[in-house]
């Protein structure tokens, strides 16, 4: 499902691009896609953020002493 928006910009600029070629219809859905995709992904992040904030991190060595571990028992 799709809804219409209209935008006012000014006859100049319509013109240009217009003259050039640019299908301004397209690249203002992908503008608002991107923008779209862009604040969703940031509110992910955020959430994240928040989810990890109450993680404790690994002692020093944890990761270097996984590694061996898991190399040893292969």
């Amino acid at each position: 499902m799709s809804v219409v928006i209209s935008v006012r910009v000014p006859e100049e600029v319509k013109k240009i691009l217009e003259e050039n070629g640019v299908d301004i219809a397209e690249e203002v859905r992908k503008h608002l896609e991107e923008l779209a995709w862009k604040i969703k992904i940031r509110k992910f992040v955020e959430k994240w953020d928040e989810i990890l904030k109450n993680v404790k991190p690994s002692e020093p060595g944890f990761a270097v002493k996984s590694i061996r571990e898991d190399r040893e028992n292969h």
